[in-house]
């Protein structure tokens, strides 16, 4: 609700106020990654805010300007005493579009978590989201100069956004054959035979299946240790992605599992939108001319409350078909 209401008042230009911001969470109010997201549309439209705060439980944010193109860093880490793993993909997608319907290209440096749990991965946004992006005409690259775990963080990533983009609407009703599955299976900071157990275990699962994936296992260095496991299914049609940490006491050969069960409850559905690329996609296509409808395997309550949060702000026809956790349909007319 957050980063989807900061852009479309950064691009509507329309004042907003939000109450009872994370109410009934166990650590209620704006976070790190939600306080540093508030503050990067902030300094990309020169918006008046209130109740930017650690905490804070109510917010107002009124643009000055529209988006403005440039060079930025954004550090989640600066958010909070101590530092801290945010999520740096929040971060971007609260300016992602207006940055890329601005006049101008722009350069952006966000440092925190790239991989971390109830968040879009750095993964997930550069081999998912932007292939979905440059669909609809948006272009934008992600570089990860270092990956970041929670509860660490520290990591970083590099994304060069063009400017000047022209929104078209697509129909995402069909998703083809699939072409392949590929993942990476990646620890920081830990023994080398921990990805590469997830990366074959994760290779048998699926190979039994009857889905054959390539899957690399990588050992990195980063501010803490952290391990996941990240699996792409690329369709004649649209992508899905899916992601899997691991934690402590949890077996390697677990977290592999866990990411593909997911993989094959979507592919069993025949939907070409992954969950997570539904509600993502929201508001690029409700702001795209022209009716659009795409199918998921799973309708999410992130989902729902993005088109709620699209009714406050534009004049579109826009609703979701189906319930809460079966497959369902975005439309927007």
């Amino acid at each position: 609700m957050l980063r989807t209401a900061l852009a479309l008042s950064t691009l509507t230009g329309q004042s907003v106020r939000i109450e009872n911001i994370r109410a009934n969470r166990p650590k209620p109010g704006l976070r790190p990654q939600h306080l540093t997201a508030v503050r990067a549309a902030a300094a990309i439209c020169r918006a008046h805010v209130t109740g930017d705060a650690l905490g804070s439980p109510t917010l107002t944010f009124s643009p000055r300007c529209s988006a403005q193109a440039g060079r930025y860093t954004f550090d989640v880490s600066e958010a909070a005493e101590g530092g801290s793993a945010g999520s740096v993909g929040l971060v971007l997608q609260t300016v992602l579009l207006p940055l890329a319907l601005a006049e101008g290209n722009s350069h952006l440096v966000l440092r925190g978590g790239t991989h971390v749990p109830w968040a879009p991965s750095a993964s997930y946004l550069e081999h998912v989201f932007l292939p979905f992006l440059s669909k609809v005409g948006i272009s934008a690259r992600i570089t990860i100069s270092r990956w970041g775990f929670y509860p660490a963080g520290g990591g970083e990533i590099e994304v060069r956004i063009a400017g000047g983009s022209a929104l078209t609407a697509i129909q995402g009703t069909e998703r083809g054959a699939l072409r392949r599955i590929w993942g990476l299976a990646v620890v920081t900071n830990l023994p080398a035979h921990i990805p590469q157990r997830m990366a074959d275990r994760a290779g048998r699962y699926l190979a039994a299946a009857d889905l054959p994936a390539q899957i690399e296992p990588r050992r990195l260095r980063g501010a803490g240790p952290g391990a996941g496991i990240f699996l792409v299914a690329e369709y004649e049609e649209s992508r899905a992605g899916f992601t899997a940490y691991g934690r402590k006491g949890l077996p390697a050969e677990r977290v592999a599992e866990a990411v593909c069960e997911d993989l094959l409850a979507h592919h069993q559905s025949e939907a070409p939108f992954d969950p997570h690329l539904a509600d993502q996609a929201v508001l690029p296509l409700a702001l795209a001319p022209g009716p659009t409808r795409v199918v998921t395997s799973r309708v999410t309550l992130h989902l729902t409350t993005n088109v709620w949060v699209v009714h406050q702000f534009l004049d579109r026809e826009i609703g979701v078909e189906g319930e809460p956790g079966a497959a369902g349909a975005l439309y927007v007319l």
